[in-house]
């Protein structure tokens, strides 16, 4: 036995070695192994020869004219939404890439944002790579931790091996909520994701108009103004970034091409707009969302984008029809359409202005182009009336319907953090069911795609309906290049690419799908596609924070013949329930293979941030230092919970105003300053009801402690507290804060000391309302 292991050792060692110097082996291991020095090493330089060291390009690694790659990726988009798939809203970027290309009328995704990314990087299902729900919603399961394993390597790693220059803008929604702080771990942002570059969010969404911007891993403030002069805008300074970057990397290093991950927090909410673009669509959704979706649906049929024998699906009976619907609520929730138009075209025209430079340095030629219309279905995330501020869905806050008549002018400006109505949503899906979260029908999984590379693909125009998913990306990529997914990466073994390539349409409209199996989950909503059939379970309404208790295991399923039924539109369940039986089992079995299991139809619940790790957890008194930014997976949780906040500070003769501590902003938070010398405590419940508490008199000068004292009436959600003010142990003001915020605070704004970034928590003061005094340090007490 011992002589049979000690041969098959030596076997196994000569085998390596000949396979790393053959070059056979070092394909499938990345990094590469460094090569032997080749030249010659002498006493001194004379006697010796050196070799210079190759550049880290594409030629050098025996790839030949390797395309650049561009990935324009809008953010809640539905299938219906833009004019190149029979949408109002016209698209001429997409059109461009469409006529210059193709267009992909049966491409899906996984139903919502973060998992959508994963998968698309990492060219595995999104519960493979741990990302089967957001983030922010994770939990300690394999398939839900939010975590992307570096058993699964994303393309961009692997291009960057091969010598491509990777650049980010946008959103990246792939950082775990813990990790997004100044200490990290960074191995999950951008870099550790194979980018050289990143400029744009880390979250589920953002503020448009005051971002909470990051370079790389630097959390930054945006300029006052796009590089034209004109008024700030986060997607069109992406697309200033972008092209700078581009031009710059193709002036310095022709050599390399280039990998642009163009990810707009567009057409997410907050849909905000700069005004001129909203003042075009003006009276243009006056007819409503039923008006809208039958329009849709003819001029998808006249352009090809569905089949002409597809059927409309009936509006749900959960949804109003627009003829019964108030003559006020028809008026905004029109203009809110207007708004979210105007969004979408600005979108489109950003992306193009990346697309006409890369014209401009002439390298359109042999640029592939994916332009892939939604990581998801549009959102139904702004209920059944639409939200002046999206944070009242998240925190199950009503907003009046006054509150929204009131705001008619300002719809779409700095002051909203504005969503449609779930109806809008729902007609921007035409012609599925249901929206995003819903990944059992195609109102939430299936987007429009274009794809261009005119020096590989020669067909113009013309449509694909080859069945193909977001994990498809990837390997389709790496064919395109020339390489493939290593073995070995970063010395980790590689999970199998889940993905199948897609070049293989490229050149044949008739091919047929070589993906015949795909499984989709979200939330608990369920569905399975196999050989032009597809099973569907739905577990809950998309617009409803939380749905009525259901068995996961014995959901009332739905069955479609959609080689035959592209919008699934027939249920053919009672006719066939052998197929569905089939079916049904057939989603379990990818359910256990792919990290599904255990199943999990919460929503709010999953939310609480002590289903994840916490760099806050066991800890009940925080020191922060002046000028500290932190998100809010990083801080501590006030939430309905007692505490004291003590600032210890010099404020010199004639006074000091300031931001002392804050978390939030405009659109839900709270904060604790200084203001014509008072100390005030202002509480604000996601813009519906504002408490302020004030000190009686001007905080003394010298060294002084000020403290916020803040006593709930009970630790559970929307409880209400007492709220106190001291300067020196001196009590100076109290008052009460009626109801407070439940579940989350912000979802891109920090909590700040000393200053005030974002947006402000109050009106009366001016960012970044830095402190004029000295703040030594702001201590948190959870009592």
């Amino acid at each position: 036995m011992l002589k049979r292991i000690v041969l098959t050792d030596t076997f196994f060692a000569s085998f390596l070695t000949i396979q790393l110097f053959t070059g056979a082996y070092a394909d499938e291991v990345l990094p590469r192994p460094e090569e032997p020095f080749a030249g010659k090493i002498g006493l001194t330089y004379k006697d010796s020869e050196a070799v210079k060291p190759k550049l880290k390009i594409p030629q050098n690694f025996g790839i030949e004219d390797a395309p650049n790659i561009l990935i324009v990726l809008i953010d809640d988009c539905g299938f219906g939404q833009m004019g190149t798939f029979g949408g109002a809203v016209p698209t001429p970027t997409l059109d461009r890439v469409a006529d210059n290309g193709l267009r992909y009328n049966r491409f899906h995704t996984t139903a919502l944002c973060s998992p959508t990314r994963a998968a698309l990087l990492c060219g595995r299902n999104h519960h493979s790579v741990a990302s089967g729900v957001i983030g922010e919603a994770g939990t300690g399961f394999p398939g839900y931790s939010g975590i992307i394993p570096a058993t699964a390597a994303t393309f961009a790693e692997v291009l960057r091996e091969y010598g491509y220059m990777n650049a980010w803008f946008g959103k990246n929604h792939n950082v775990p909520d813990w990790e997004t702080s100044i200490v990290g771990p960074f191995d999950r942002w951008s870099a550790g994701l194979g980018f050289d570059y990143f400029y744009g969010f880390v979250g589920g969404d953002t503020d448009q108009f005051h971002p909470a911007l990051v370079e790389n891993k630097k959390r930054i403030e945006p300029p006052e103004t796009n590089e034209d002069g004109s008024p700030y805008h986060f997607t069109t300074d992406i697309a200033d970034h972008a092209i700078r970057m581009m031009r710059a990397s193709k002036a310095v290093a022709p050599q390399r091409p280039f990998f642009v991950y163009f990810a707009t927090g567009a057409t997410h909410a907050p849909h905000q707009v700069p005004a001129d673009w909203i003042d075009k669509f003006k009276g243009q959704f006056d007819g409503g969302w039923d008006k809208y979706r039958e329009e849709t649906f003819a001029r998808q049929k006249k352009l090809g984008v569905v089949p002409q024998d597809a059927k409309l699906t009936p509006r749900p009976e959960s949804l109003p029809a627009w003829d019964s619907l108030p003559e006020n609520e028809r008026k905004i929730y029109a203009r809110m359409m207007e708004v979210f138009a105007a969004f979408t075209a600005h979108t489109d025209y950003e992306a193009g202005r990346v697309i006409d430079a890369i014209e401009e340095m002439g390298e359109l030629d042999n640029t592939l182009i994916f332009y892939i219309a939604g990581d998801n279905g549009s959102s139904a995330e702004g209920g059944l009336n639409g939200l002046l501020n999206e944070m009242t869905f998240f925190n199950a806050i009503p907003e009046p319907l006054e509150m929204k008549l009131a705001s008619l002018k300002t719809l779409g400006s700095e002051k909203h953090y504005n969503h449609f109505p779930a109806a809008w949503a729902w007609a921007m899906d035409t012609p599925f069911q249901w929206t995003k979260q819903i990944a059992s029908h195609f109102g939430g999984t299936r987007n429009g795609m274009a794809v261009s590379w005119p020096k590989r693909i020669k067909a113009h125009g013309e449509i694909r309906d080859q069945f193909h998913h977001v994990i498809d990306i990837a390997p389709t990529i790496l064919e395109a290049v020339g390489v493939e997914m290593p073995a070995q990466f970063n010395g980790v073994a590689q999970k199998p690419v889940e993905g199948i390539s897609m070049m293989y349409t490229f050149d044949d409209a008739d091919a047929e799908d070589r993906r015949t199996k795909q499984y989709f989950e979200m939330l608990g909503n369920q569905g399975i596609y196999h050989d032009g059939w597809m099973a569907s379970a739905i577990r809950g309404i998309p617009w409803a924070s939380e749905s009525p208790p259901i068995d996961l295991l014995n959901m009332p399923w739905e069955l479609y013949h959609i080689d035959e039924d592209f919008s699934q539109a027939t249920d053919l369940v009672k006719k066939n329930p052998e197929k569905l039986a089939e079916l049904v089992k057939l989603f379990f079995a990818e359910a256990a293979k792919y990290q599904v299991l255990p199943l999990d139809g919460r929503k709010t619940a999953r939310l609480d941030v002590a289903n994840r790790p916490s760099l806050t957890e066991g800890r009940k008194t925080f020191t922060y230092p002046n000028l500290l930014r932190l998100p809010e997976g990083a801080a501590p949780d006030l939430k309905h919970r007692s505490h004291t906040i003590t600032a210890k500070v010099v404020v010199p003769e004639g006074g000091a105003d300031g931001m002392l501590f804050t978390q939030g902003g405009r659109f839900a938070g709270y904060g604790l300053y200084v203001l014509d010398g008072k100390l005030v405590y202002d509480y604000n419940l996601v813009g519906v009801d504002q408490y302020t508490v004030k000190s009686t008199e001007a905080i003394p000068t010298g060294e002084v402690t000020l403290k916020a004292v803040y006593v709930t009436d009970a630790d559970k959600p929307f409880a209400g507290a007492n709220v106190t003010l001291y300067a020196n142990d001196k009590k100076v003001g109290e008052g009460r804060v009626e109801k407070s915020i439940p579940n989350r605070v912000t979802l891109d704004e920090t909590m700040d000391f000393g200053f005030d970034t974002g947006t402000p928590v109050a009106e009366g003061y001016d960012m970044p309302f830095k402190f004029e005094g000295k703040l030594t340090a702001v201590t948190i007490d959870l009592n």
